[in-house]
């Protein structure tokens, strides 16, 4: 680790000894009217390629605070008005005035499709949901965006799917197909919608892709940014809103395993003074996959209304339903008495006369935005979700010889959370220096129930031999049947967490903002229960330092150091109550621009100790012991843009080193923390022809390569510490654009390479284990209108 730090401090020192400009910030202001010189209220500014905006006052002014400085494109439109664009250069300290008169148009509006950046695959700023105005290549911390043009060129449905291939050092863990468990920097980060911690035991229902605008990974220390979270990091789903803009999008996709998908994008505006807007997405999906009998349907509808309530304030209500209707829960585990890996990628344990496993997930929320004034922004919000799965779980309860007991539990669970978060943003300057403040609470309230106390042995004319399986011989009678003639609250087991948080934080902007200090810190009290342990309350200040500095304009060097903390309700077998996991997160690292932002890079070293940590207790079964401690270190390397014209590409590595440092039992010392994998790669690059005779053909080429990998973290005999094979997977896709149709197949896995991930099971004493699809493609066709 000390080689790391070396390498980066040796090449900050090498890039201050190159005078260049600084990538510092100045303010757009201007003024709108119509041809008949009156102001132009409620025209929607956007600076093309930023994600940044404003909507323009009765009075026809607005203003756009913190811009780099360099050259963009300005666009103003408006229902009824034609779109004009300017283009701007904005300089540093200093206000660029920018005046719009806007005439006329009989037409519908139409977006003029000019960006200041050229690649989809680059954003510039955090989304408003992270609470952040400072541009994501002068913040002291590692945040990867992948954008929705990233997601559809790679034609992935929902979280269980590629997303992580887009980021680096991110894997999955014990897999499936109702939440997404994603392992970053040595332990499970967390899930955040919308800016909203909505982490739960088993939840949330991984999102669908179809209202998804962008991904923020936030990676390294959130404990600020967290109310009570692991300090590797989390992921920030961020959902489609209305534009302004009047547009739609419908798309259908036939695929490998009986998969067939529809789509629908509605954005516009309900009333023609601009005031209301709405954005309506709905999705049906019929999925099956390699396994015989598994399947995976859903259904979503998500409606978004906009009041723009006047040019200051708005007040956007999301409200999204989705439906799943699939096969039991762990159908897509396989089982062997012998060792992993030496069964078929399409095992499976699932008859076809099984009862479904049904969930249904509403979430609603609500969102004020107000400018007090030129500095100063306030912003609430409220979000309810709820989730409800009534179903099955299928585990065996072991083998004879060959054969595979197998049997099935009900799997009920209703999960309700509650949030509420109000916070501020302003600017204000004493002397020359500048702050920018961030201050706030969050509240929620999470209640979880679930009930997998009903089952039994699945019997049949014969018995299941894993390696000669046969299939039709199970009548509905013999399957266990479940009492719910209660409700999940009546007969489940209750989880609840409930925290407030206030937290206050000063970005500190010295030598003409070219030096950023940033000093947080965040006061949280929790109260977690269990029905183990009874109720848990703690209570941690945990602060955070963090520096970056612009050594020219298109490079800046970052540190930061932060500290979290993990409340555990529960107990050991003998009764210890379990203490909370504290930890620490200290990291350096380098970000660069590549002409004039189209591609970025950033590099990252990264330390991250753990104490209190959980591990299962190999004596008692559903039971923990307190470990000790972890550290994990690493390096981390991400790349995302447009190298040349129409050549896009994302491109990843990361080491990761996570091992046990102390341990109560002196047994797992050095042992590598299971679920963690030592070396990911990921490559996706994208052509698409600009120009010519096959202008809009595109081809694409993905690769990913895990090695030192991990088994699962579960109850597996740690004397046998079994470890999973590395594998290189090679996938493509080819394309063509003709105006607003569009058509894209996307082969998968294309050599049928062996990706499996599981564990050894030392209560059944066998091995268990997920194993993806060979070779499979999906062909899907859009229009746009």
């Amino acid at each position: 680790m000390r080689l790391v730090y070396t390498y980066l401090i040796i090449s900050l020192l090498l890039h201050l000894t190159h005078v260049s400009s600084l990538a510092q910030t100045g303010r757009i202001s201007g003024h709108v009217t119509t041809s008949d010189d009156k102001p132009a209220e409620f025209v929607n500014i956007q600076l093309k390629g930023t994600g940044k905006g404003a909507v323009v006052s009765t009075q026809g002014d607005f203003t756009l605070e913190s811009i780099k400085a360099g050259q963009y494109t300005l666009l103003a439109s408006f229902v009824g008005l034609k779109a004009q664009s300017q283009t701007v250069t904005v300089q540093e300290g200093q206000t660029t005035k920018v005046n719009f008169t806007l005439l006329e148009d009989s037409e519908e509006l139409k977006e003029v499709v000019i960006s200041a950046n050229p690649s989809k695959y680059v954003t510039d700023y955090p989304s408003i949901s992270l609470r952040l105005k400072t541009p994501l290549l002068e913040l002291p911390q590692n945040i990867q965006v992948i954008t929705a043009q990233n997601l559809k060129d790679q034609q992935i449905f929902n979280m269980q799917e590629g997303v992580i291939r887009n980021v680096s050092g991110a894997t999955r863990s014990e897999h499936w197909e109702t939440y997404a468990r994603i392992v970053m920097r040595g332990s499970r980060i967390a899930a955040f919608r919308n800016g909203v911690n909505i982490t739960e035991t088993w939840g949330p229902l991984n999102e669908d892709m179809s209202v998804v605008e962008r991904i923020e990974f936030v990676k390294g220390p959130a404990g600020f940014m967290l109310a009570n979270g692991e300090p590797s990091g989390f992921y920030n789903v961020v959902t489609k809103k209305p534009t302004g803009i009047s547009k739609g999008e419908v798309g259908m996709t036939v695929g490998s395993f009986g998969t067939y998908r529809s789509t629908l994008d509605l954005d516009g505006l309900l009333t023609k003074d601009g005031k209301i807007q709405y954005r309506l997405n709905m999705m049906g999906q019929l999925k099956g996959t390699q396994r015989p009998f598994e399947f995976n349907n859903r259904t979503l509808i998500a409606p978004v209304l906009k009041f723009q309530i006047n040019p200051k304030t708005s007040l956007t209500t999301e409200y999204t339903y989705q439906t799943v209707n699939m096969s039991p829960i762990g159908s897509n585990y396989i089982y062997s008495p012998t060792g992993l890996g030496d069964l078929p990628v399409d095992f499976t344990t699932l008859e076809a006369n099984m009862t479904p496993t049904r969930i249904k997930e509403h979430s609603v929320f609500i969102t004020l935005s107000h400018t007090i004034n030129d500095n100063w922004k306030f912003t609430g919000q409220l979000a309810y979700l709820n989730f409800n799965q009534v179903g099955s779980s299928l585990w065996p309860t072991g083998f004879r010889g060959d054969t595979l007991l197998r049997a099935t539990s009900n799997w009920d669970i209703l999960g309700q959370t509650r949030v509420g978060q109000f916070f501020v943003n302003g600017d204000v300057s004493t002397g020359l220096i500048k702050h920018r403040i961030l201050a706030g609470i969050d509240m929620g309230d999470k209640d979880f129930y679930h009930d997998w106390s009903q089952g039994g042995p699945i019997t049949g004319t014969t018995g299941f031999n894993v390696f000669n399986p046969t299939f039709g011989t199970v009548a509905a009678s013999q399957y266990p049947v479940f009492d719910r003639s209660l409700g999940v609250r009546e007969r489940g087991v209750h989880y609840n967490n409930l925290y407030t948080a206030l937290y206050l934080q000063d970005e500190i902007r010295l030598l003409k903002d070219k030096l950023r200090v940033t000093l947080a810190g965040r006061y949280t009290v929790t109260g977690d229960e269990d029905p183990y342990s009874g109720k848990v309350d703690s209570k941690k200040f945990t602060p955070r330092v963090g520096l970056s500095y612009s050594v020219n304009r298109n490079t800046s060097a970052y540190a930061v150091w932060d500290e979290s903390f993990i409340p555990q309700a529960g107990a050991t077998f003998a009764g210890d109550r379990f203490r909370p996991i504290t930890g620490t997160n200290q990291e350096v690292g380098i970000k660069q621009e590549w002409f004039d932002g189209r591609w970025t890079a950033t590099v990252a070293a990264y330390q991250i100790t753990k104490n209190n940590v959980l591990a299962p207790d190999p004596e008692h079964q559903f039971f923990s012991v307190q470990l000790g401690q972890t550290r994990t270190q690493g390096l981390e390397f991400d790349v995302r843009g447009q190298l040349f014209p129409g050549l896009d590409v994302t491109m990843n590595y990361a080491y990761t080193d996570a091992k046990v440092t102390k341990d109560t039992e002196n047994t797992e010392i050095n042992r590598q923390v299971p679920g963690t994998d030592r070396h990911i790669s990921n490559l996706w690059l994208n052509y698409r022809v600009p120009t010519g005779k096959a202008a809009g053909l595109g081809l694409s080429f993905g690769a990913s390569h895990a090695a030192g990998r991990t088994a699962w973290y579960g109850a597996y005999d740690r004397t046998l510490d079994p470890s999973m094979p590395a594998y290189t997977r090679f996938d493509a896709a080819v394309s063509y654009q003709l105006d607003k149709f569009g058509v894209a197949l996307n082969v998968n896995n294309l050599f049928n390479a062996d990706l499996i991930s599981g564990t050894y099971y030392a209560w059944g004493d066998f091995y268990y284990w997920q194993a993806e699809a060979y070779r499979n493609a999906r062909l899907s066709i859009n229009y746009k209108f």
